[in-house]
């Protein structure tokens, strides 16, 4: 082990893994790159490091300045860390939703922590991006990251990320097939997923989207949802970001937040690996990816921040029951239980099939929306009566021609283990819930049908 002259000099060089337990033998062998190991607790490390360096020898950042960044607090670390140990003063602005760990961390290392509301538009001057800027704005001679749009973010895994899992790939006599990682500011799977690609060309780019960002919807559909709030911190998005660079993905897969809890606390008492909830994200759609390929296959996912940050949050257990999540059938049940053994048929449409086609479809069966679905019955986007019978009306459409002009993208997902009392906010949005189990459709969920099961559970009692 060399002698480093500061922990600066520590940042890097993190473990590659196999995961034993939580994949099962005969499935693709997954390699998990734990990025909680670095000195600051997450991948942000490496990222900072190039930025805050490259900053400097360029002139942006001088001697007795300030740092000012809108974090999840990630970033922060990485930031307050280096920032300590080449004496610069940190302003950080974070969303409410952060759990008081990450808060007191950044405080630890000298940083001052603005906290602001969490469920405001990322272009609200209350949010953490806008209160971010207006303090670089007022402090004079600041130096803002712009982790979200800088090209850098990209560039420092490309440059330092990338090539160090290949190195591992490599010295350990394999090759890769799966990439998989989280998307929040898009740097890692832009970078690091660029430069495995050019040096595995067979491997495939998979990005990881909780359930309430927009990256997923926009990759399928190019057009952007309304977000919503979810638990699980540092992943995902409200807004698109510049550092994300969708060419680089082959695909992207939703997961929800008992998903991701659930794994990463399977993987801190499974395999000893005490990772954050994006690292539970990431792993949950590796596992499911390498029981889809079988035997033969390699899969590396990235564990980008320590359990540490979420004590308590998602590893404590009453936190997880009072959320819902360690016991999710609440009074209502859940929406495997609305469904009971039924499983009423689903009709469904390819964006490529002609308005006609869908208007036969609704008149046959009587109903007014169709689910859009692409290979492997994945759905991507929603057809609704009302839209193409106003397109219709507008002249902007015609029958013979394909749906995706008209279709919009999905708003109300929900899984078999969501709680039927979520339907009621969905339902303020949205006239159906899409049901999938895993990646896939695999039922609807109306409001009548709501209705009906609510009035079977009453008239039984």
């Amino acid at each position: 082990m060399p002698v480093f002259a500061n922990i600066l000099q520590a940042i890097g060089n993190t473990p590659l893994v196999r995961l034993n337990k939580v994949v099962g033998p005969e499935d693709a062998a997954v390699y998990a790159k734990c990025e909680f190991l670095q000195p600051g607790g997450s991948i942000k490390d490496r990222m900072a490091l190039y930025i805050l360096d490259k900053a400097e020898k360029a002139g942006l950042l001088k001697p007795g300045g300030t740092i000012v960044e809108n974090t999840s607090g990630n970033t922060g670390m990485g930031v307050a860390l280096w920032a300590a140990v080449r004496g610069y003063r940190c302003i950080f602005t974070m969303p409410d939703k952060m759990s008081t760990e990450k808060v007191n961390a950044l405080k630890a290392f000298g940083a001052e922590v603005v906290v602001t509301p969490t469920n405001v538009p990322a272009e609200d001057p209350r949010s953490y991006y806008e209160t971010a800027k207006r303090i670089h704005r007022e402090t004079p001679g600041s130096f803002m990251l712009n982790q979200y749009h800088n090209q850098d973010n990209i560039e420092a895994h490309y440059r330092l990320t990338g090539p160090e899992i290949e190195k591992d790939v490599r010295t350990a006599g394999m090759s890769m097939d799966f990439f998989v990682a989280g998307l929040g500011t898009g740097g890692t799977m832009s970078g690091a997923g660029k430069y495995l690609k050019e040096k595995f060309p067979q491997s495939r780019n998979i990005g990881v989207d909780p359930e309430g960002s927009v990256y997923l919807d926009y990759f399928k559909t190019h057009k952007l949802i309304q977000p919503h709030v979810y638990k699980v911190e540092g992943i995902g998005e409200d807004m698109l970001c510049k550092a994300m660079d969708f060419s680089v993905l082959d695909d992207a897969r939703r997961v929800d937040d008992k998903q991701s809890f659930t794994m990463a606390r399977r993987l801190a008492r499974e395999e000893g690996l005490f990772a954050g909830g994006s690292s539970g994200a990431a792993v949950h759609v590796a596992v499911d990816l390498a029981r889809e390929i079988g035997k033969g296959k390699n899969i590396v996912v990235v564990l980008p921040d320590s359990g540490s940050r979420y004590i308590t949050k998602f590893y404590s257990d009453e936190w997880m029951k009072d959320n819902g999540f360690v016991d999710p059938t609440d009074r209502l049940g859940t929406v495997a239980d609305l469904l009971g053994g039924k499983r009423p048929p689903v009709y469904t449409v390819l964006a490529n099939d002609t308005a006609k086609h869908a208007v036969d479809l609704m008149k046959e069966h009587g109903i007014s929306q169709l689910p859009v679905i692409e290979q492997g019955n994945r759905p991507i986007a929603m057809l609704h009566e009302v839209d193409l019978l106003q397109a219709l009306l507008e002249g902007r459409h015609k029958l013979n021609e394909p749906i995706s002009a008209v279709m919009k993208p999905l708003a109300g997902i929900v899984t078999l283990r969501t709680p039927v009392s979520r339907l009621k906010e969905l339902f303020a949005t949205d006239h159906v819930a899409i049901v999938k189990d895993g990646d896939q459709l695999c039922a609807i969920v109306t409001k009548i049908d709501l209705i009906d099961w609510l009035g079977t559970r009453v008239s039984v009692r």
